[in-house]
């Protein structure tokens, strides 16, 4: 039996104790492993160290390195996340809805576990955490894949996160890694229907298209970022530069980065150069339109093939546009439904932007890096949904979650 199908049927099998499992014990779990972390922060730190090393003798870019680096501050923040879900309310067994009907039947909806999650990711190790707190708090079971560059890191978090499930109620085959780095154990899992009940990809656009195209099991689409921030007529310049340059700099190598800065020609004409020079001492590399270059000749012309491209790196689209009709129009083409802004002191163009852009967060005056679980108070995120189903955005614990009606009757027979 392949490691795929044995991990997933044992997570199979402790989905049904996960099941049964109160808030209370599903809690005491969760603070277990956030201790754990802390306790074992330097083991983690020599895991990573090793897929660090590994990933500089490959060639891997600074931005992807950084992606993958653990430290001090993010373990704690990988611990202080599990903290938060535990404080956070539980959703499984909420009463949605309920009504009674003519024959006097009483119909309850409630929410229930999607039951086992297979969790494909890329090569961020703090997704291992967000993903296995988010997921057992729900009472679900998880079979994560990460990507090989963070290979050692995965391995010894699960095993981390196993030690502190030893003396509570949770079943520690309830979290089980996949630790076959060939692309074939991606291949099983999408079409392991009847161990997994949904797959939800997080990394880069092939990565998600090949789960999109491929999966038998359901998928939960999160979906590549690229981002845009427009800048209004009317934006004032101070805090239009410090959106920028945080959306942009803050850390590129996020989905929630901004890759293309659309700029109103009369907010340019005064005061675009200035905002160039703030990114360029961030060592932001400046592709721009033909306008953009016309006022500033050392920016690098922008292809076309540039708008349609998620960096993930200290790069920058500059487009300098006639009207918010222009930019509205080249979010619709370029866009990948994931994060907007408008920065304006026009309250019409700013509702007619959050109106007519469609994506999952869409930003009035705010840097698109808030788009992220943690910010948004949900103690972690499992992804960033971009599609429209029943999850949407940042993924906390209610989009975990899947519903059943339960029906009391008093004798009732159907004539």
């Amino acid at each position: 039996m392949s490691e795929v199908r044995n991990k997933s049927g044992l997570a199979k099998q402790a989905a049904q104790i996960m099941n049964r499992l109160t808030t209370e014990e599903k809690n005491a779990a969760l603070l277990q492993m956030a201790d754990k972390l802390l306790e074992q922060e330097r083991s983690i730190i020599e895991a990573n160290a090793q897929d660090l090393e590994n990933g500089r003798q490959q060639g891997t870019s600074p931005s992807l390195l950084d992606r993958l680096a653990l430290n001090s501050a993010r373990i704690e923040a990988m611990a202080e996340g599990l903290r938060q879900i535990a404080e956070l309310p539980d959703p499984v067994g909420d009463v949605l809805e309920t009504f009674t009907r003519p024959n006097r039947l009483r119909v309850e909806k409630i929410r229930v576990p999607l039951g086992v999650i297979g969790m494909i990711y890329e090569a961020r190790p703090n997704v291992t955490v967000d993903a296995a707190g988010l997921c057992l708090k729900t009472g679900n079971a998880v079979v994560l894949r990460g990507g090989s560059a963070a290979m050692e890191s995965n391995k010894r978090i699960i095993a981390v996160l196993h030690e502190a499930l030893a003396g509570t109620a949770l079943p520690a085959d309830a979290l089980q890694l996949i630790e076959n780095p060939d692309r074939s154990s991606v291949d099983e899992m999408l079409k392991l229907n009847g161990l997994l009940d949904v797959v939800i990809p997080r990394g880069g656009a092939s990565l998600i298209q090949n789960v999109v195209q491929n999966a038998t099991v359901p998928v939960i689409e999160t979906g590549a970022g690229i981002c845009h921030t427009y800048i209004d007529e009317s934006a004032r310049p101070a805090m239009a530069e410090a959106i920028a340059v945080n959306a942009k700099a803050q850390r590129p190598s996020v989905c929630n980065a901004m890759e293309t800065l659309l700029v109103h020609k009369a907010y340019a004409a005064q005061h675009l150069h200035a905002l160039l020079e703030q990114l360029r001492v961030r060592d932001v590399e400046l592709r721009g339109c033909e306008q953009t270059r016309a006022l500033d000749p050392s920016v690098a012309p922008a292809a076309e093939a540039d708008y349609a491209t998620e960096y993930n790196d200290y790069i920058l689209n500059v487009r300098i546009v006639d009207s918010l009709d222009a930019a509205l129009e080249h979010i619709a083409r370029y866009g990948t439904m994931h994060s907007e802004c408008i920065v304006t002191e026009n309250a019409q163009h700013a509702e007619r932007f959050l109106q007519e852009v469609d994506a999952a967060a869409v930003y009035h005056n705010a840097s698109t890096r808030f788009t992220d679980g943690f910010e948004f108070g949900f103690g972690a995120e499992i992804g960033i949904s971009t599609q429209k189903l029943h999850a949407r955005g940042p993924m906390g614990l209610p989009a975990l979650t899947s519903s059943k009606y339960r029906i009391y009757g008093t004798g009732q027979i159907r004539s």
